[in-house]
């Protein structure tokens, strides 16, 4: 279907000559028409042009009916379609695999090292000594500085775990977290900042539950100013009914600075 409406697209010009052209040879046929209409003196004749040219009356409007559904699908879908890819290109380009995860090793045994293993005596009651134990340390999202806490996020209902609290955001990431209520119907991703007037902007609609934590939605800075914005999931049941919500802080800016090393 795509391929249609670009093709469509390119050779939209030819079609509306060939459209010109036709419209003018319908009208043609009914000036002619119209000149027997009302030169026949017999019914029968008069009938045969009447209807005659009431057919050219009929392929002109369906011609005119053509050029506007051309002249439709190069100002509505042709653009949304344009739209559509490049939002693609831009997800495609947010998401990224993590890398393989290597724990660095020494390159030379502890011996080498002048280190002499001393095996502990087994009278030492080593039961009562604390024993560090590694616990997994979270990583934060993206970069993060200094914000107000979020506000309204203790329920797993409504939850946002990308944009993180105090992520700075200067290209399209995905918004992940989750979303459901009993009885869902419906949840709104907003936002509200220097680019909105102090007032929150629809950002997009999420129809259907997110239970796991999962991307449901995609957030694009461009069209932002730069500056600190609030970005809220609202979840409503069938009754409109605000179940739960989700507000954290966000900062839009320029892209970060890569440091180049100098040779």
């Amino acid at each position: 279907m795509t391929a249609i409406i670009a093709l469509i697209d390119q050779v939209a010009i030819g079609i509306y000559f060939l459209i010109a052209a036709g419209i003018l040879f319908a009208l043609r046929r009914y000036l002619i028409y119209g000149e027997e209409y009302r030169s026949s003196y017999f019914e029968l004749e008069r009938d045969l042009a009447r209807y005659r040219r009431t057919n050219a009356v009929t392929i002109i409007i369906f011609l005119i009916e053509f050029a506007i559904i051309i002249v439709g699908v190069q100002l509505v879908v042709v653009p949304e379609l344009v739209d559509e890819q490049r939002l693609q290109e831009l997800l495609a380009e947010t998401r990224a695999e993590d890398g393989v995860f290597e724990t660095p090793v020494p390159a030379r045994p502890a011996a080498d090292l002048g280190i002499d293993p001393v095996a502990l005596p087994r009278s030492v009651d080593t039961s009562g000594q604390i024993k560090a134990t590694p616990l997994p340390t979270p990583t934060a999202v993206g970069t993060i500085i200094p914000a107000d806490p979020p506000i309204g996020c203790q329920s797993s209902e409504a939850q946002l775990q990308i944009p993180g609290n105090g992520m700075r955001v200067f290209q399209p990431v995905p918004v992940v977290g989750t979303v459901y209520t009993d009885q869902f119907s419906y949840a709104s991703v907003e936002i509200n900042g220097p680019s909105t007037r102090g007032n929150f902007q629809l950002i997009d609609d999420q129809l259907s539950e997110v239970r796991e934590a999962a991307e449901f939605s995609l957030f694009v800075p461009a069209g932002y100013e730069q500056g600190e914005y609030q970005l809220r999931l609202m979840v409503y049941d069938i009754t409109n009914t605000l179940k739960a919500s989700c507000l954290v802080h966000i900062y839009i800016s320029d892209p970060l600075p890569t440091l180049t090393p100098v040779r």
